[in-house]
């Protein structure tokens, strides 16, 4: 049994049943089942068609979800209601996506070999989809995982994050709701870490798609088996730099949405902040000014801007990560003290040595590191210094200054007076280096789950 608790109290929720060998192996089995019967695949307009009614019938749950989101998960209930609505559009975004999905025409005719020929491509499912997602977004991660397999056709089995599991169970139930059959979306609670590897190592698995740590994502993926494709979405240190162009009553409000967003637990949260020395002390003064006024609390209270971390030992880790930057030289402007077993006040740290855990590793937690330059290019190549890259911001008038440094981070997206943390689910949203592997977005990933076939007719 699973034991389930809320992030901010560690109250008991529910437990439920894990799954074992025997029960993965049933489930595989049921997708790979489906996925050979070919004249048994739903056709486009049952797919659009159950993908609206599951729309409509989260809809229906929605207060529900953005609590489930809110208790399990601790971000707060105005985040978690924002996620949810993000969830119906994204299933219904899969849908929409349908009407244009398609192959493509390949021009014949180009040499005295390919005369009298036409040539088409189809799309095709891929196979069976495992996903294995993450805690910090429990719906709306689970609808960029399962959805796109919904709508192009591929059998999919995921397996949500072992502290967030009852937002997955309640979206897999609506799916089933919605008059998709059983065996072509299936739930797995793994009963340990060596089950979900073999979920996603499986043979029988054509594409695994992880979000996650680098570390385990990166391990799986080099043990797929051959020919399973997959999607690594990881994380970053999202650098964001404040040129003095830049309108401080304006960039503070995003910069700190972006930074504590969720008690930074998102994979693009702001964290290292590069700002020109000229404007550094009102900057600084600005932020300080803001953080101290985020209340955080109970997730469940709509008033709540800033929960709790998902376990106590991630709290713990925090508060490690700003004594040692402390230590090594950095000043504590204001936050970090333990609020309860696993919340910690929002931190701004001063000029963190660049070895610092705060400088050159994710901190998944809300804390955020200032550092003051003068030279553009140093700061960018600051910026950029890390092997984990993803999005970036760029805060200036300037709009000389704000294209050089778009032009010049190492990033998958620049944003030029918005927060690192900003994303539509229709965007392509990806990381580079160890920050992940090919590219998410509902859209991003039914091609992924997709393959073409080229069909060639020859006229005689």
């Amino acid at each position: 049994m699973l034991r389930v608790v809320q992030a901010f109290d560690r109250e008991p929720i529910t437990e439920i049943e894990t799954d074992d060998a025997a029960a993965l192996e049933r489930k595989l089995q049921a997708a790979e089942r489906v996925f050979k019967d070919r004249d048994g695949w739903l056709k486009p307009h049952q797919r659009v068609a159950i993908l609206r009614r599951l729309a409509t019938l989260m809809e229906e749950k929605r207060d529900h979800l953005a609590r489930q989101i809110a208790r399990e998960g601790g971000k707060p209930l105005r985040d978690a209601i924002v996620e949810t609505n993000r969830a119906i559009d994204g299933v219904l975004n899969a849908a929409d996506e349908l009407r244009n999905f398609g192959g493509r025409e390949i021009p014949m005719g180009l040499s005295a070999a390919a005369e009298n020929r036409w040539a088409f491509t189809t799309k095709e499912p891929i196979g069976v989809v495992a996903a294995i997602s993450a805690f910090n977004h429990p719906l709306n991660l689970i609808v960029h995982q399962v959805a796109p397999a919904i709508a192009v056709g591929c059998p999919v089995i995921v397996k949500p994050a072992s502290t967030t599991p009852l937002s997955c169970l309640d979206f897999v139930a609506l799916v089933h709701e919605a008059g998709l059959p059983e065996p072509w979306c299936q739930s797995f609670i793994a009963a340990n870490n060596e089950l979900a590897q073999n979920l996603a190592t499986d043979q029988r698995i054509a594409f695994m798609s992880f979000i996650g740590s680098a570390r385990v994502g990166w391990s799986l993926h080099s043990k797929l088996a051959p020919g399973t494709r997959s999607a690594l979405e990881h994380g970053g240190a999202a650098p964001a730099i404040v040129d003095r162009s830049a309108d401080l009553d304006k960039i503070i409000e995003p910069i700190v949405k972006g930074a504590y967003y969720h008690a930074g637990q998102v994979c693009v949260s702001t964290q290292r902040i590069y700002v020109h020395r000229d404007i550094a002390d009102s900057f600084t003064q600005k932020l300080i000014d803001r953080v101290e006024k985020l209340r955080t609390a109970d997730p469940s209270l709509m008033e709540t801007e800033v929960g709790p971390l998902i376990l106590p030992r991630e709290a713990d880790r925090v508060r490690q990560w700003i004594d040692e930057a402390v230590d090594g030289g950095a000043l504590l402007a204001t936050g970090g003290d333990r609020l309860s077993e696993t919340t910690v006040r929002p931190a701004v740290l001063l000029d963190p040595a660049i070895d610092a855990r705060v400088s050159t590793q994710e901190v998944f937690g809300p804390v955020v590191a200032v550092y003051r330059y003068s030279d553009l290019d140093d700061a960018i190549a600051r910026a950029n210094a890390l092997p984990t890259a993803f999005q970036s911001s760029i805060f200036a008038q300037d709009i000389d200054v704000a294209l050089r440094a778009a032009n010049r981070f190492d990033a998958s997206a620049v944003m030029i007076n918005d927060l690192t943390a900003f994303r539509t689910d229709w965007m392509p949203f990806a990381g580079r280096r160890e920050s992940g592997y090919g590219t998410g977005g509902i859209g991003y990933t039914m091609r992924d789950m997709t393959q073409e076939k080229m069909i060639i007719m020859h006229r005689s």
